[in-house]
């Protein structure tokens, strides 16, 4: 089943707010009067095309659940979870996840992905679109991996069937 996941609205400022002011530092490097010599131009110019782009291409789409694995699409590349390895999916509350630090990823632009902390949960790898309808997928290797599908209930839901015809 697919589970699709939406923005938040920090997510759709934090995206909107970034892509003007890209689009106006182009603009600027590009037809405004500046002092930098050409060579400089483009390397700005590269730098923000990359950032922005690699960001873009990184960003969660959607969750689908399949009989043996979890696939987090990406525009990229998909991240594929076998079930096999899945030890425990949760609903987590809003408050389980404050105070996670950042520690290499992205924090806004089109999502919450990369490398998270939190003093509760320990490290955790984000594939987010949202800071709510939290699930967090803990794997036999001890990784934790948090996503947010609209429906996390749901979502959660197949696992515990799966749980119980397992048990």
């Amino acid at each position: 089943m697919n589970y699709k996941t939406s923005w938040d609205n920090l997510t759709k400022i934090v995206t909107a707010c970034v892509t003007v002011l890209y689009i106006g530092i182009f603009l600027q490097i590009f037809f405004g009067e500046s002092e930098l010599t050409q060579g400089s131009t483009y390397v700005i110019a590269a730098i923000l095309i990359l950032s922005y782009g690699i960001t873009y291409a990184f960003r969660p789409i959607d969750y689908r659940v399949t009989p043996d694995k979890v696939i987090i699409r990406r525009p990229l590349n998909e991240v594929v979870i076998e079930r096999s390895n899945i030890a425990k999916v949760e609903a987590l509350q809003a408050d389980q996840l404050r105070w996670s630090f950042r520690t290499f990823g992205v924090g806004g632009l089109f999502g919450y992905f990369g490398k998270f902390y939190n003093f509760k949960i320990g490290n955790m790898t984000w594939y987010a679109t949202r800071r709510n309808n939290a699930v967090l997928i803990k794997t036999t290797k001890g990784k934790n991996i948090i996503i947010t599908p609209d429906e996390a209930g749901a979502f959660v839901g197949e696992f515990g069937i799966l749980d119980n015809v397992l048990s």
